[in-house]
């Protein structure tokens, strides 16, 4: 029976297994145009935020004895919403035909007469491994691999799964959903011969930032998972590539599995996220800045009449919000970027030059040193007329530090400052990220400015768990006028960065962070065959919290 033309469509889409970032373009593409979301419990749920805001999101998560759906009921929900004309994604965990009963949906929409699309996606069985550092195969210890479900259909008579023969049927064995039968699988695997000694891992919650990840012989592993408190979901890895773990992990960058708190406003956040989770961190995005717009009006008007005459020799932007509040305040004026053909532009920072550029203007300067002291350095020995007895005008945030217009004058400028906004700080933080700073699951702060550090104190207030959550974390700034204040509110800088960009703070976050880990021996990483003696393993190790 063919689908009607008025039926919809339904798409299964594996999400990953686990970080929003690991599912596929071709998933998040259908995803943006769904009407109906049917999602699984193991789907990040930030990928949910990339629906549309009118579709409709269906709870379809499965846990052990507690459904929110029976799988018939997703089956009628799928083909009810594809007859309806919608369409459907089903968004599933890891990818939908392994062990994800993405088969079934895709039948029971067959013998309905409608139609679906498989977009795969990146399965847990590898991609948990490798997220803790754990290679399914490796060509001098393992040229095969195995995967088995521990969790079979309760219904069937007698389980499926011939362990003697999985035993030894690959150089590597993962099991997914197997955890609670953990003990059972171990012995069975010993039993049909499977060396007692053999490395074995188990990851929970992978390339989530709750990912943890034990290691221990077989016949020790479900003993050092019970002890540790691991539970579901985990996957069970057994064989020669777990000894390669520690030599892998001290490869791997500091960011990997950490917990990033990033203080910049939403709206200029998503650059450092981007840039932590590239590197296989976390960020976890707690706003210190709502820009307020205050501008000085009798400055501004007084400004504009000066350039309208062209009496300025250098324009000064201090800031990217300050290009976006300059050139909107000055066309309030009737003004444009013609208004600056008389005078030469001065940049403080590459993403105030990069801000600039969006708007058509090229910065004639771009001190190397983004501070006060920087600019006026650049500014005097720029051999571009010089300094002394120009007349420049430096648009900038309310509150600004004065060492900039000192200087400027003290190098024998005249200075006209206009103030275009106040960086306040917001009502309240979120809460999910006050909860981590409480109970200290914050590895490391990333300040830009000694606006976002004032302000987060603002914000946490008399709030002392999540003070000495702030405290216990590394604390990295991104130059001199920062750490300044930094220090200044009583906490240590862990590192500052040498360039003040965001790629300049990135690296000091890894400075800040790879001087936390353990680094795996010398020998380890020159030889990626030698593997853990079993004597070493038994450990819980937290990283990388993914």
């Amino acid at each position: 029976m063919s689908a009607s033309r008025a039926h919809g469509h339904v798409w299964l889409v594996g999400a990953g297994p686990g970080a929003p970032g690991l599912i596929t373009v071709a998933g998040l593409e259908v995803l943006r145009n769904a009407e109906v979301v049917l999602y699984d419990r193991l789907a990040p749920p930030e990928l949910l935020r990339e629906a549309p805001a009118g579709a409709t999101l269906i709870d379809a998560g499965k846990a052990a004895g507690n459904h929110a759906m029976t799988q018939d009921e997703i089956n009628a929900t799928l083909v009810e919403h594809a007859r309806a004309g919608k369409r459907v994604v089903r968004l599933k965990g890891g990818d939908p035909y392994v062990f994800g009963r993405g088969g079934e949906e895709a039948l029971a929409l067959a013998e309905a007469g409608l139609t679906c699309t498989e977009i795969p996606g990146v399965t847990s069985a590898i991609a948990g491994l490798a997220l803790a550092h754990i290679p399914i195969t490796h060509r001098n210890v393992a040229s095969s691999f195995v995967v088995v479900t521990g969790h079979e259909d309760p219904t069937k008579p007698e389980t499926a799964v011939d362990w003697t023969r999985h035993a030894r049927g690959g150089d590597t064995l993962v099991v997914l959903m197997g955890v609670g039968r953990l003990g059972a699988i171990a012995g069975a695997l010993i039993e049909a011969g499977r060396d007692p000694s053999t490395p074995a891992a188990l990851v929970h919650a992978a390339a989530t930032p709750r990912q943890r990840v034990v290691t221990a012989r077989l016949d020790e592993i479900a003993r050092v998972a019970l002890e540790a408190g691991i539970g579901a979901p985990s996957l069970l890895v057994v064989g020669e590539v777990v000894g390669l773990r520690p030599a892998l992990e001290a490869a791997a960058s500091p960011l990997a599995g950490k917990r990033v708190l990033i203080t910049r406003t939403r709206a200029q956040a998503s650059t450092l996220a981007s840039a932590v989770q590239s590197e296989g961190g976390h960020p976890v995005v707690l706003p210190a800045l709502e820009l307020e717009r205050r501008v000085d009006e009798p400055a501004l008007h007084a400004a504009a009449e000066a350039l309208r005459a062209r009496a300025y020799r250098w324009v000064v932007f201090t800031s990217a919000n300050g290009v976006d509040a300059g050139l909107e305040a000055l066309r309030g004026e009737g003004l444009d970027a013609r208004a600056f053909a008389g005078a030469r532009i001065l940049a403080i920072g590459d993403a105030t030059a990069r801000a600039l550029l969006a708007r058509g203007l090229v910065a004639d300067l771009v001190p190397a040193e983004a501070v006060g002291e920087g600019v006026v350095e650049a500014l005097v020995g720029a051999g571009m007329e010089g300094i002394e007895g120009a007349r420049v005008l430096v648009l900038r945030a309310e509150g600004g530090r004065a060492v900039l217009l000192e200087g400027l004058r003290a190098a024998g400028a005249t200075v006209d400052e206009v103030t275009l906004y106040v960086a306040a700080a917001p009502a309240e933080a979120p809460p999910e990220a006050l909860a981590l700073l409480r109970a200290r699951q914050i590895d490391a702060v990333a300040f830009t400015s000694s606006s976002t550090v004032r302000n987060l104190l603002t914000v946490l207030g008399e709030d002392i768990e999540a003070r000495a959550g702030l405290a216990a974390a590394r604390v990295v700034s991104i130059g001199p006028a920062t750490s300044e204040t930094t220090r200044a509110a009583g906490l240590e800088v862990a590192r500052e960065a040498e360039v003040h960009t965001v790629p300049g703070l990135v690296t000091a976050l890894r400075e800040a962070l790879s001087a936390t880990r353990q680094t795996a021996p010398r020998e380890a990483l020159s030889d990626a065959r030698q593997t853990a003696p079993c004597e070493a393993l038994g450990a819980v190790e937290e990283g990388p919290q993914r």
